[in-house]
């Protein structure tokens, strides 16, 4: 049984980057076909028109989607990761840390 009494904390925060990034991409996807959808269903008139003229630039930046929200969920990720590290390393000095078993 192995014991984790503290982490690196660069290195938590990179791996948590990375899941949520990871996350950011799916949603980014979802969010960009999404609106492409709408969009294509209000050009042919089978939604009426709210905001949207249908497919327009609009459609085009909603696949900035792709990029960015990974982009930004990866920066809060990292930083959420740094406080997630600085307070496991503060509270697993009182409560003895993970305790881990490898097969």
């Amino acid at each position: 049984m192995s014991k984790i009494n503290r982490l690196n904390i660069i290195s938590y925060a990179t791996f948590q980057a990375t899941i949520v990034a990871g996350l950011g991409l799916v949603l980014g996807v979802v969010y960009a076909f999404g609106g492409l959808i709408l969009d294509i269903l209000v050009t042919l008139d089978w939604v009426p028109p709210t905001e949207t003229p249908g497919l327009s630039l609009g459609t085009l930046l909603a696949f900035g989607g792709v990029v960015g929200m990974p982009l930004v969920f990866m920066a809060a990720g990292f930083v959420l990761g740094i406080i997630q590290a600085l307070l496991y390393n503060l509270f697993a000095k009182w409560f003895g840390g993970l305790s881990l078993k490898f097969k």
